[in-house]
């Protein structure tokens, strides 16, 4: 890979010190790196700044919303948001610089394939088994939705798809699958109080 790519790297955080300096390095060939944070009690912000990403703090919106904002700090117009519990894999990294090898991509945003690991094992059946998840993606043609959770990118043109794996390390005990779990109905269960159901 020769040189940096023009994409901005983001990744929304708290309490995020024991994956964030993997996370970053899985996609070091990004020009630019921003964390943005949310009031994390442990190392994640020292962490994050000693593997060279910009961090800005801010107050927690919900995960569409939150992301919406860090897509606005990046000064690329192409993004790759991770959470900092996902990783690309070799062939993913490779992908996504043949892509900009070949100069701009042609399509707004592009779905990798999303392999989720759950107390320490790989999923190999189901409806996760990959999850399609759409990153990057140039902005403003494509951004995250506002959704609160579960938020995904929205593109008006049809989106491509990109060779290798984004993996995700879920949950790695039964205490923080549950707790996880936990959040995110809750905040499911707000959005559609709030909608009226």
């Amino acid at each position: 890979m020769a040189g940096p790519l023009p994409i901005s790297l983001v990744v929304i955080t708290r309490d995020a010190a024991a994956d964030i300096a993997d996370c970053l390095s899985s996609a070091s060939f990004c020009a630019d790196a921003l964390v943005v944070d949310s009031g994390s009690g442990d190392h994640t912000v020292e962490t994050a700044r000693r593997s060279g990403a910009r961090v800005v703090s801010h107050a927690w919106l919900g995960f569409g919303p939150q992301k919406q904002f860090a897509v606005g700090e990046a000064p690329h117009d192409w993004v790759l948001c991770l959470d900092a519990d996902e990783r690309l894999s070799v062939e993913l990294r490779e992908s996504i610089a043949m892509l900009f090898a070949r100069g701009q991509p042609p399509r707004p945003a592009y779905a990798l394939a999303l392999r989720n690991r759950v107390l320490g094992r790989a999923l190999a059946h189901g409806k996760a088994c990959p999850a399609w998840t759409r990153r990057p993606s140039d902005h403003p043609p494509a951004a995250p939705h506002a959704r609160p959770v579960h938020e995904r990118v929205i593109a008006d043109e049809p989106v491509g798809r990109l060779d290798g794996d984004l993996l995700h390390a879920s949950a790695e005990s039964l205490e923080r699958y549950v707790a996880k779990q936990n959040r995110y109905t809750t905040l499911q269960a707000d959005a559609l109080h709030a909608s009226g159901k």
